[in-house]
């Protein structure tokens, strides 16, 4: 299977081209960077010369796009653009959690939690076992996931930006700051999707940090009661 990549989702801005045939991803065409804020001006740009590097777009069987969670504006426009080139192209677009992602980053087996450093003393984590993952996707507070990790065993594996935050309180923890999934890792998920299961929605795994305005523009300020 053809696929092509986008992520937005994290501290990465990937577009890459990949054949998968069982469960081995070979890159044809990819472009990168480290990026946190611009991917609405790089992301066509570099899918447009991964793809050509490739062979074009008429080539491709289906596109992944991380979902989540991560950066708001980021990862909505990745999925903007990932559904309008499914639409163009008529393939099927498949969601991606940045969590499993970042997961699929780092070989071999054993225990693996995946860390997103969600700030004001959280992060987002998924904890997986001998592959299995140990439930969904989750808004932890770090004296919860570090019990979440002890509770896996020694030697485990934690990936992610995150992982700091953890890697000092449990011993025999393993730290793989990744600014985001490896696009290989991410080509092996969309070619292993079930379309159906897996709609490129936003996954948002606690509410926006931003409120809704108290009153409309122009609307006069209130009153303080007993003035």
């Amino acid at each position: 299977m053809r696929v092509l990549v986008v992520d937005t989702a994290l501290g990465l801005c990937s577009a890459g081209v990949f054949v998968v045939e069982e469960s081995v991803a070979w890159p044809l065409g990819l472009r990168s960077e480290a990026m946190t804020k611009g991917h609405q001006e790089r992301l066509a740009g570099m899918a447009r010369d991964a793809v050509a590097e490739a062979g074009g777009f008429e080539r491709i069987d289906r596109i992944g796009v991380t979902v989540g969670p991560g950066s708001f504006t980021g990862l909505r426009v990745g999925l903007a653009f990932a559904q309008g080139l499914g639409a163009a192209l008529g393939r099927p677009v498949v969601g991606l959690s940045a969590l499993d992602g970042l997961a699929a980053s780092v070989e071999g087996g054993g225990a693996t939690a995946a860390l997103i450093d969600a700030r004001r003393g959280q992060v987002y984590a998924r904890f997986w076992r001998a592959g299995a993952p140990q439930g969904p996707a989750e808004a932890l507070s770090i004296e919860a996931a570090m019990e979440r990790v002890r509770a896996l065993g020694p030697e485990v594996r934690l990936v992610g930006s995150g992982a700091a935050l953890i890697a000092e309180d449990v011993v025999g923890a393993g730290a793989a700051d990744l600014p985001g999934p490896a696009p290989e890792a991410l080509a092996r998920l969309t070619a292993a999707a079930e379309p159906a299961a897996s709609p490129p929605r936003p996954l948002y795994l606690r509410a926006p940090d931003a409120t809704p305005p108290s009153r409309l523009p122009g609307q006069p300020r209130p009153t303080p009661s007993g003035a």
